[in-house]
């Protein structure tokens, strides 16, 4: 039983320390926050498929601490106000990558559910970072022009989309390839 949680642990820590060094490969980057990776969910997506929901939520926060450490330094030069500091910490940060850890929760449904559950994992992200845009950013699309002055959810979905679905095409394509291959197939399932 002890030597099962060490494992499950030291995997989790794998995954994260992964992810993270995946974070740092930057295929684009916007201006005020939010890029493509190179696969950067993955491993936590992946983690949770084989752990399961505790464990993958587990990771998943660490790896949203991990991040806003990372990028405490940007943050903290953006000269926001203490009450929307802590509210971009949640919302940016804590809330939208904890919520990758959802992606296991079709895992017994096979490759389907891998890919249900990493398009939900994504998608609730995204929506993390929609509402952050709509809520704390919404005059940054003032930059933009008029248009999106008059329109904060188009300018947060435009926005948070532009480096979302990138990250959501690339993150599925990576689970089903995973999936298909013989040899990486089978590791999804973790041996009791």
């Amino acid at each position: 039983m002890r030597n099962s949680k060490v494992l499950i642990l030291s995997e989790g820590a794998v995954m994260v320390a992964l992810a993270t060094a995946l974070s740092l490969v930057k295929i684009f980057k916007l201006p005020w926050g939010g890029s493509v990776t190179l696969l950067s969910m993955l491993p936590i997506v992946f983690f949770s498929i084989r752990r399961g929901l505790v464990s993958g939520f587990a990771a998943s926060f660490a790896y949203a601490l991990v991040q806003l450490f990372l990028d405490l330094g940007e943050v903290l030069s953006w000269g926001l106000t203490p009450g929307t500091l802590i509210a971009c910490f949640l919302l940016d940060y804590i809330f939208a990558f904890a919520v990758v850890g959802i992606a296991g929760i079709f895992r017994k449904k096979g490759t389907s559910g891998y890919i249900y559950g990493t398009v939900l994992a994504v998608c609730l992200r995204f929506i993390v970072h929609f509402l952050s845009g709509v809520i704390l950013w919404k005059s940054y699309g003032e930059l933009w022009g008029d248009f999106f002055t008059e329109n904060t959810v188009l300018y947060s979905i435009c926005y948070n989309g532009a480096y979302m679905l990138p990250e959501l095409i690339l993150t599925v394509v990576a689970i089903v390839i995973m999936a298909n291959i013989p040899q990486s197939k089978r590791l999804f399932i973790a041996e009791k």
